[in-house]
């Protein structure tokens, strides 16, 4: 089967320790990319609909992206290639200081027409090329399933009940949401992230994903929610981690249809946690956004044995 994946791509840029003269290192992402990179590097035939100019920058994302087997379409030109440049916290955790734009042309469209379609982060939330996420999503959605992840960037949001608006109107066009404890306590301060997974399920999804770092992940469903726990793992930087995730979870999914996925199973589910937790945990395990291939996760699905699932 074949994925569309539509969003941005992102020149991550970690400055030099000040005083070194080490030059600052750029490295491809933006979370679509990073899911659709996740993807290829998985053996699975995707597409990502994107902007890139014509810079140093562009060319190196997307030299990365069709080096790992990815199709690039360019949905209308930009000035600059998006970046961010990322501090790194005690823990590895990232943040991210923007300078992006986001004006992806209406009508833009991939070949093959695809079997599932991944949306989410900045670009469905940054006028005007939101707009057009939004339309190819609903346009193909007739012959798709769809995902979605908020990925949530505070500084790139804008006032916060018309983001989680946007958002929530996101939720009910996908067959499938991921999203972080993060995402949610932003979204929706003070609340209990089971409690906001249910308030989404009504929407509309048959599947809604949450993250929890160190603390591991549930699955909600209408018939099951299950909880793993997040595989034991020396943390090196969490960037990439919850794209990783995704595209495990996508790949684990793929050619179930819109019925099939309201129908997984307790036992499926918690394994669905148990293979996305482990690519995850190898993407944590080293520098950048480095999703594992499919030997890899292999790998690591037998290193990182399910620990413990609960299901009610």
């Amino acid at each position: 089967m074949s994925f569309l994946v539509i969003g941005e791509c992102v020149a991550d840029i970690v400055p030099a320790p000040p005083g070194s003269g080490a030059a600052d290192r750029v490295h491809p992402g933006g979370s679509p990319a990073n899911v659709a990179y996740g993807l290829a590097r998985l053996g699975r035939d995707v597409t990502l609909l994107t902007q890139l100019a014509d810079d140093p920058h562009g060319r190196l994302i997307a030299d990365h992206l069709t080096g790992a087997g990815v199709r690039v379409e360019v949905g209308g030109t930009a000035a600059r290639t998006p970046s961010a440049v990322v501090g790194l916290d005690a823990h590895g955790r990232a943040a991210y200081t923007f300078d992006i734009a986001w004006t992806l042309s209406a009508g833009a469209a991939a070949a093959p027409a695809p079997a599932h379609v991944h949306i989410g982060s900045i670009a469905a939330v940054i006028a005007p090329g939101a707009d057009t996420v939004l339309a190819e999503a609903e346009r193909l959605r007739d012959r798709a399933t769809v995902s979605y992840d908020p990925n949530v960037r505070p500084e790139l949001m804008g006032e916060q009940v018309a983001a989680v608006a946007r958002v929530e109107r996101c939720v009910a066009l996908a067959d499938l949401v991921k999203a972080s404890d993060e995402d949610l306590a932003w979204l929706y301060p003070g609340e209990d992230p089971q409690e906001v997974a249910a308030r989404w399920l009504a929407l509309g999804p048959a599947v809604v994903l949450v993250t929890r770092g160190a603390a591991g992940s549930f699955a909600l469903t209408r018939h099951h929610t299950v909880a793993a726990e997040a595989p034991p793992v020396t943390v090196v930087d969490t960037v990439g981690a919850g794209d990783s995730f995704m595209s495990a979870v996508l790949d684990t999914l793929a050619g179930r249809g819109r019925e099939a996925l309201g129908g997984l199973g307790a036992e499926y589910l918690a394994e669905l946690l148990r293979r996305a937790g482990a690519a995850a945990a190898v993407t944590v395990s080293r520098s950048g956004a480095l999703p594992p291939d499919r030997s890899e996760l292999e790998a690591a699905g037998r290193e990182f044995p399910v620990r413990s699932g609960r299901a009610w």
